[in-house]
């Protein structure tokens, strides 16, 4: 039987050090800032898929569960609070199957299906068109739509970007109106299809090329809406996958280009993915290493497209990434439910700052998934809600939305599993419009402690405030009975003289520091 983390010996795990605390030095370039933080790398994936939407985002008007218009009151709450800058949605896997028209109209109209991919369940469609986009309304985010090239026709997805966003006479306009929405809804973000190396079709990229310059042409900006088309991209490091649309389609048919990764611990083989939380002291080093691979990732990719938009035109989107493990035991494995460690909060504000840092091309991504799927920020049981430890890195990042990037120098020690080593810390910076300079800093390290000097040159500036998340051990989760062990707390261990900061990162913490 598998053991918990935190009750396996030491002994296993060579860390490099045997003292209380290792030592780190940080430079903080302020005097050359670098491009701009994103505020949509913060963004959401809803798919659907388990009870993501139904029994997640929507209950229906009728449920005994507090909500407005069909929508769970302490959902809508929990993610205005961290100012979600996107939705993606509807899929996934099942965007490729969907077809909107059976989204629309009267609910008890509305034909049922079966979702094939997840689950083999009825989905009744109650959740369609007008159900999402006046969602992203209530909560104040904006819509990104996933349309159907892998079973869909260039006329479906052309008429459902006229339904969406057409304000003059047509027909596709005419049955917005009739089925309740006088006026259209703004949409910028818009996917030409998903996955289509795989669920999505299984093409080739020189095939599916072809068919996004096909169906891009027939997805029209109306009126003073324009859409922000993002074209389906490569399977974690099938490079080739860029080189071909970076070729075939080009700067000038594009906004963006998607990349999916999921950190899968054991991999995608038949003995499993591992255990969300249970897993040993190598599960949390191999995890750890394999969501540090995001990085490089993003060189290789990106170092693609530089060659064709060296003007860096395209977006880089991440828009499926996150945590996968197998599903919780005695629950549908088609609903892909899984809990959320501090692990996950470590791998998430890491993969943050690799974002950061490629600032200049990743300016989109989206954790997969919102709700009580993969590695969810939320999730819930009948009328109860929780809030995962990666929710409270969203929480604690929504200060470098939209931010100004620093350039960060680092030297630190390393974490350490037999002979293969990671950086034990990962570090961010950024500046906002108001001139506060937020520092980040990751501590993967689940036993030592680091003594961190970070010196912004020339800076004068004073700690304004900090805050944590950090916990017990790394495989700590929050529960429906105990729901806050795992919460940002108030950071006071920061000091601030001439132009360094001081701080000890305790093991196995985020800490983000406000200065000004």
């Amino acid at each position: 039987m598998k053991k918990r983390f935190y009750s396996l010996s030491l002994a296993c795990l060579c860390l490099g050090s045997l003292f209380a605390a290792e030592k780190a030095e940080v430079v903080v370039d302020i005097n050359q800032p670098g491009s701009q933080i994103s505020r949509h790398i913060y963004g959401h994936f809803a798919e659907h898929l388990g009870r993501c939407i139904y029994g997640g985002i929507w209950v229906g008007e009728d449920s005994p569960i507090p909500n407005t218009k069909g929508y769970r009151n302490d959902i809508i709450k929990a993610i205005q609070h961290i100012q979600i800058p996107n939705l993606r949605w509807p899929g996934g896997c099942f965007a490729d199957e969907y077809h909107w028209r059976d989204g629309i109209g009267p609910r008890e109209s509305r034909p049922k299906m079966i979702n094939t991919h997840w689950g083999g369940v009825v989905e009744d469609n109650s959740f369609g068109t007008h159900e999402f986009l006046d969602y992203c309304e209530l909560v104040g985010t904006e819509p990104y739509v996933c349309g159907n090239v892998g079973s869909g026709t260039v006329e479906e997805m052309s008429k459902w970007v006229e339904y969406i966003t057409f304000d003059g006479e047509s027909p596709m306009s005419n049955e917005r109106k009739a089925n309740g929405r006088e006026k259209p809804w703004k949409v910028s973000f818009w996917g030409v299809g998903n996955e289509n190396w795989g669920c999505g079709g299984n093409m080739t990229p020189e095939y599916y090329s072809d068919l996004y310059r096909q169906y891009s042409t027939y997805c029209r900006n109306y009126g003073d809406n324009k859409l922000l088309k993002i074209a389906g991209g490569a399977n974690s490091s099938d490079y080739n996958w860029t080189e071909v649309l970076m070729k075939n389609v080009g700067a000038g048919r594009m906004w963006g280009l998607s990349l999916h990764h999921y950190t899968v611990p054991k991999g995608w083989g038949a003995g499993g993915k591992g255990s969300a939380t249970e897993f040993s002291q190598e599960e949390y080093f191999v995890t750890m290493e394999k969501a540090l691979f995001m990085d490089e990732l993003i060189s290789k990719h990106t170092a693609i497209m530089d060659k064709y938009d060296p003007r860096k035109r395209v977006a880089f989107c991440v828009d499926e990434w996150g945590a996968w493990y197998d599903v919780e035991p005695g629950t549908n494995p088609g609903f892909l439910y899984q809990q959320n460690t501090l692990r996950d909060a470590l791998l998430c504000a890491a993969t943050m700052n690799i974002f950061h840092k490629h600032s200049d091309r990743v300016r989109m991504a989206n954790i997969a998934q919102m709700v009580n799927v993969l590695q969810a920020i939320i999730l819930t049981k009948e009328d109860q809600l929780v809030l995962t430890p990666t929710y409270h890195i969203y929480d604690m990042y929504k200060v470098h939305h939209d931010a100004t990037n620093l350039p960060i120098q680092m030297h630190a020690p390393s974490f350490s599993y037999e002979t293969r080593n990671i950086p034990a810390l990962s570090v961010s910076a950024s500046k906002d419009k108001n001139g506060v300079v937020h520092v980040s800093i990751v501590n993967l390290d689940p036993k030592n402690d680091i003594e961190t000097r970070c010196t912004l040159p020339g800076a004068k500036l004073k700690v304004a405030s900090g805050q944590i998340l950090t916990g017990a051990d790394v495989a700590r989760y929050n529960t429906f009975e105990n729901p806050n062990e795992i919460q940002l707390a108030e950071f006071k261990d920061a000091k601030m003289k001439d132009d360094q900061l001081s701080l000890r990162i305790p093991a196995k913490s985020v800490v983000t520091i406000a200065l000004k």
